[in-house]
């Protein structure tokens, strides 16, 4: 069997162990000379990774649950959460980084043990230096809460489009419900996802990195920390620019400002400035909160070239099936771009006419409404998300066979006791580990809350169906458990769910949705928790301590995912309802998670059955699951020919359908980025790369995050009234009108002169912040 996507460590632990042998993390002569020569190694797979960027140091006599570790966790668990559920409904698919709670917190907890005293009593409270045990623990408490979870999205849904008002105990209860589950799934499943080298999870680079720098002493960890810094405060002050002085820069296309909007094919194939513009085809954007949606920095190159075969072959894709009218979107005069549902002329759909007093379809009003039609970008998109879950299945069976059957046969993953030939696993065995007795109940406490909250209410789900959707969710864990651990990548298996509700609950869009957070969402917290599991090892934190700090902060994030839920939909509903939304706010999550529930839930015999207009979006599971055989297939002709095996089908087909979805101005610097850094760096400068590479995602990341919130509460007008940039600082408030003023026949000699001018001002600017952007790089 080849292995070719998974890589196994050589000699990991004999290497670490003669490398770094007696090392002191107290001690600066050994910090310094910890680096050996090998540090000029290019780095080719995990074993390299956890040997030469990652350490393997820990003292067992530092605190973690400290006192502020709980002031803290508490704190910026309940900012995150907050934060995380503003960012839901904007147009950008913006998210709040870990990283952004661990700078904060470094700042917090250094200031804390400065303020505090230290002798008598106070000694209990401020037990030392502010250490990397207590940082990493406010970090996952704090990122485990700073999540929208998808049941509050759901009770948004039914509010927003349904009429339905769930009572905050149901809603809230029901929510702990969903995401502890899959808590008790990740413990179950570390010795397949976390214990093992292979295991890497790319996406806590970063924050180890970080941490490691900060609280690890010595000449080097200096020098990185003065860098971190600068590389931070940069981002800081240029991050004012693109999102709040010149938001032309967040994504543009200079095709499109050349257009004027003239042509409505040019702005669906280049446009990216706005929320469902277009696909945004060789446009650019500097805003880095939208750019590290691309993961240029952290995720292994072959998870990126993946990701941008699917992209390219996107735009043909997505273009080419709107302007031949596949799926009949460009004939009715539906727009290019959204997640809404339409009538047969183009006007939003009502749901409510077709819904009986129970939310349950009513034939008769159905027959008199007719179908809802999706835009042809979302339905491709929804092909593309079938097809990359039937992939996985077959990928993961072809390519990581052999460490299921080992996983699983005779129920190895359960028994105590395994050891595995990694040095931070190793490390990490002087601490007690998390009973299984420990995940069980709180699974079995969580499932039963889940079934009893399903009764509350509105009729959800049956207990049986509770029961079936938590078993699908399990299942999909540990498929998709191995891509995800392996290459930084998170397949969404959502639209799977639901066809398999469909079925289960047919013509019910409501139970629909359920079965989607018990089958889904169960899954999505498994891997957060896996995640947060490997970061605990890599950080050496006591793995009980890493298991209050999760479940602490999905308890709190729950709370305050509520209660800001509503407050925006209490004051912007008429926004959140809008098919397009406007410019600050969008109910996109929301409508997707609606027109998904209609068109399964309720409509999906109507709409998917053989002979219907999408019948071929189911079928993309069939065509996803044969993709793999035939790459294998070539893999086992020609053995030599690496691209066989470097190539992942189920992230070319995610990304094939990834581009209808709000702004597209990121992929193409994400593109060079990654390019330059994970190819040309990584191999042509490694000991660069190495030092550096994975801290300046952290300065960025963090810098940008934290800028953004600024931003967000002082000028965005979240609470208080919105405030423009200055006139000076070419904050163009015309540039949406200049679009809807094209210089054609019929416009009168001044409009024309006002948008040519405006047009003008914009092409200079944009190449004025281009050069200085330029210039700034180089002079880091």
């Amino acid at each position: 069997m080849a292995h070719s996507h998974l890589t196994e460590p050589s000699n990991v632990l004999e290497h670490q162990e003669k490398g770094l042998k007696g090392f002191d993390i107290h001690s600066a002569e050994s910090v310094e000379e910890a680096p050996s020569q090998e540090s000029e190694q290019v780095i080719r797979g995990a074993g390299d990774i956890t040997n030469l960027i990652i350490s393997d140091q820990d003292n067992p006599e530092l605190p973690a649950l400290t006192f502020r570790f709980w002031v803290l966790g508490i704190g910026l668990a309940t900012f995150g959460s907050v934060l995380s559920e503003i960012y839901f409904w904007k147009p950008q698919n913006a998210v709040v980084s870990a990283l952004f709670q661990l700078i904060i917190s470094y700042i917090l907890g250094n200031a804390m043990h400065y303020a505090m005293p230290s002798t008598g009593i106070w000694r209990h409270l401020n037990p030392g230096p502010f250490n990397i045990k207590e940082h990493t623990c406010i970090t996952i408490m704090a990122s485990t809460a700073s999540v929208t979870a998808n049941a509050i999205g759901i009770v948004a849904t039914l509010d927003l489009f349904y009429g339905v008002t769930l009572n905050p105990g149901a809603a809230i209860f029901q929510t702990f419900a969903s995401q502890l589950i899959g808590y008790g799934f990740a413990g179950l499943l570390r010795t397949l996802l976390v214990w093992p080298t292979y295991a890497l999870f790319p996406n806590q680079l970063p924050s180890i990195s970080l941490l490691q720098s900060m609280h690890f002493s010595g000449l080097l960890n200096r020098k990185k920390m003065k860098y971190f810094w600068i590389v931070f405060w940069a981002i800081f002050c240029w991050e004012i620019i693109p999102t709040w002085m010149f938001p032309l820069l967040t994504a543009f296309s200079v095709i499109c400002l050349a257009d004027n909007g003239r042509s409505p094919v040019i702005r669906n194939i280049f446009g990216a400035g706005g929320s469902n513009e277009g696909l945004g085809l060789l446009s650019f954007g500097f805003d880095w909160t939208l750019i590290t949606q691309a993961y240029p920095l952290y995720w292994p190159l072959q998870t990126q070239v993946s990701s941008w075969i699917g992209l390219g072959l996107g735009y043909a894709l997505l273009a080419g099936c709107y302007y031949t009218d596949v799926f009949q979107g460009y004939s009715r005069g539906l727009p290019f771009m959204s997640t809404a549902l339409f009538s047969g002329n183009g006007s939003s759909y009502n749901q409510s006419a077709i819904l009986g007093s129970n939310n349950q379809l009513d034939p008769e009003k159905y027959a008199e409404v007719g179908p809802p039609f999706m835009t042809t970008t979302y339905a491709v998109s929804l092909l593309m998300t079938y097809a990359s879950m039937g992939a996985a299945f077959s990928h993961i069976l072809l390519w990581h066979w052999t460490e299921l059957w080992e996983a699983f046969r005779g129920f190895n993953f359960l028994k105590s006791g395994q050891d595995f030939d990694d040095i931070h696993f190793r490390r990490m065995k002087v601490y007690k580990e998390v009973p299984q007795l420990w995940y069980g109940s709180l699974f079995i406490v969580s499932l039963g809350l889940a079934i009893g909250m399903a009764y509350v209410g509105i009729n959800t789900l049956p207990w049986w169906s509770v029961l079936l959707f938590t078993v699908i969710a399990f299942i999909l864990a540990v498929i998709l458990g191995f891509i995800y651990a392996v290459t930084g990548f998170q397949l969404s298996t959502g639209g799977f769910v639901q066809v398999i509700a469909a079925y289960v609950h047919p013509q019910q869009p409501i139970q629909n949705m359920y079965a989607k957070l018990y089958g889904y969402n169960t899954g999505y917290q498994t891997f957060a928790m896996l995640s947060d599991l490997k970061l605990g090892q890599y950080a050496k934190v006591p793995p009980r301590a890493t298991f209050v700090a999760q479940v602490s902060g999905t308890i709190l994030g729950a709370i305050f995912n509520y209660v800001l839920y509503k407050s925006i939909v209490g004051a912007h509903r008429a926004d959140l309802i809008n098919p397009i939304g406007t410019r600050i706010w969008s109910g996109w999550n929301s409508q997707e998670i609606n027109s998904a529930a209609i068109t399964w839930g309720a409509l999906s015999a109507e709409l998917y059955s053989p002979g219907k207009t999408y019948f071929q979006i189911p079928l993309g599971l069939l065509y996803g699951f044969v993709a793999p055989f035939l790459f294998y297939g070539m893999h086992r002709l020609f053995p030599r020919q690496r691209i066989w095996s470097y190539l992942n089908m189920p992230i070319i087909f995610t990304y094939l359908g990834w581009l209808p979805f709000s702004v597209n101005g990121m992929w193409w610097p994400g593109f060079i980025i990654g390019l330059y850094t994970q190819w040309w760096v990584r191999t042509r400068k490694p000991r660069w790369y190495n030092k550096y590479n994975y801290l300046t995602s952290a300065a960025l990341d963090g810098g940008a995050s934290i800028v953004y919130f600024i931003l967000n509460f002082a000028v965005f007008g979240e609470f208080s009234v919105r405030k423009s940039a200055p006139l000076y600082s070419l904050h163009l408030r015309g540039r949406r009108k200049c679009r809807k003023l094209p210089y054609v026949v019929g416009k009168s000699r001044s409009e024309r002169y006002q948008c040519r001018s405006l047009h003008g001002r914009h092409l200079f600017m944009t190449w004025l912040q281009v050069i200085s952007l330029l210039a700034l790089t180089k002079y880091i």
